[in-house]
């Protein structure tokens, strides 16, 4: 297998040891290390970056230091790895916050190419890793996993990243020791595989 260039963003916001998300990051990151991939990382729990508030402010406005950092990271990547606990059905405010810092016009976009899949940033694969206290199934039946199609539809295939897989780890306050090692293999596999 060809080694691949991996960024993870490991979406939760909050920096306590304890959060299984910041586990999982460290499984994939340790498979692909181990399979000889480049990986790099960013956790949002330790990315000091304003808000947008203004349109203008998202298109002509510099982007914060930060935030460059950020994109060259995924200019540089040819795989995204996106980890997120759901909260009140959807994505962190932050990780959303850093998404409309980071996929701004003239780096994710051009100014007219505003369409599904018309993105600057084709070629690029990603993965999507979601845990949450409620079981996948109603999350994937009843609530037809809203939040993660609008992320691989709204924004990663906006921004022309794709195809996207997801892997969603239900019931993660509720997980006994047996099935968070098998969550921890299984996504340092994928890691391995850089899918």
């Amino acid at each position: 297998m060809t080694a691949r260039r991996i960024l993870i963003i490991d979406g939760h916001p909050d920096p306590g040891k304890g959060r299984f998300c910041h586990a999982l990051a460290d499984a994939y990151a340790s498979g692909a290390r181990s399979a000889g991939h480049e990986v790099r990382r960013r956790d949002l729990c330790t990315l000091d970056f304003p808000e947008l508030t203004k349109r203008d402010d998202w298109e002509t406005a510099p982007a914060p230091e930060v935030i460059v950092g950020v994109q060259e990271d995924i200019a540089w990547a040819q795989h995204l790895v996106i980890l997120y606990p759901l909260w009140l059905g959807s994505m962190p405010a932050r990780l959303k916050a850093l998404f409309e810092q980071t996929f701004r016009p003239g780096f994710a976009f051009g100014q007219r190419e505003r369409t599904i899949g018309g993105g600057r940033l084709k070629g690029r694969t990603a993965r999507v890793i979601v845990t949450m206290g409620m079981p996948a199934l109603i999350f994937r039946g009843f609530y037809q996993a809203h939040s993660l199609k609008a992320l691989k539809r709204n924004i990663l295939a906006f921004v022309g990243i794709g195809p996207t897989h997801c892997n969603i780890v239900g019931n993660v306050e509720g997980i006994d020791e047996v099935q968070c090692r098998q969550w921890l293999d299984k996504v340092s596999a994928l890691g391995g595989q850089a899918r």
